[in-house]
């Protein structure tokens, strides 16, 4: 990694950095973690991210990526040291899961996602949906929201 913080990398200067979402500052803050070299304190990243945002800000997203699981962390004296809990597939995952956790309507977003993949994008989701059925996974799903019927319904079946 160069000297570039992962802010201006991104586009950004510090007013556009104040501006954005909490997601896109996690997503900055979980690129960063992957860059690091090993676990990385909240000082680093925020060194990383450029130079204007606070350190309170980097501490409140450090805290609740681990809430939700993105991120762990380890005692580092008083300070705590964090590592990304996923890779960067992982990550990909948990942003279209917030994507999804932040519409209203879940079929209609899962079944323009569905209608829209390639056939081998939807031969791969298949596959993984029969182990994953085969696994027990679709257990305690509320009506509409299961695994096949999303799918069929996206297909228009």
């Amino acid at each position: 990694m160069g000297t570039t913080p992962f802010g201006e990398a991104l586009g950004g200067n510090g007013r556009e950095r104040a501006r954005r979402g909490q997601g896109e500052l996690e997503a900055q803050v979980l690129t960063a973690l992957h860059h690091a070299p090993g676990p990385a304190t909240a000082a680093w990243v925020q060194q990383r991210l450029g130079g204007d945002l606070a350190y309170t800000t980097v501490m409140t997203i450090l805290s609740r990526l681990h809430t939700k699981g993105a991120v762990t962390r380890e005692r580092r004296g008083r300070a705590y040291a964090w590592t990304p809990a996923a890779d960067e597939a992982g990550l990909a995952a948990l942003r279209m899961r917030r994507v999804l956790d932040g519409e209203p309507d879940r079929d209609a977003v899962l079944t323009s996602f569905v209608s829209a993949l390639s056939a081998h994008d939807e031969d791969v989701l298949r596959s993984l949906l029969a182990r994953a059925e085969d696994d027990g996974g679709a257990t305690d799903r509320g009506p509409g929201t299961g695994r096949a019927d999303a799918s069929d319904e996206a297909r228009g079946g």
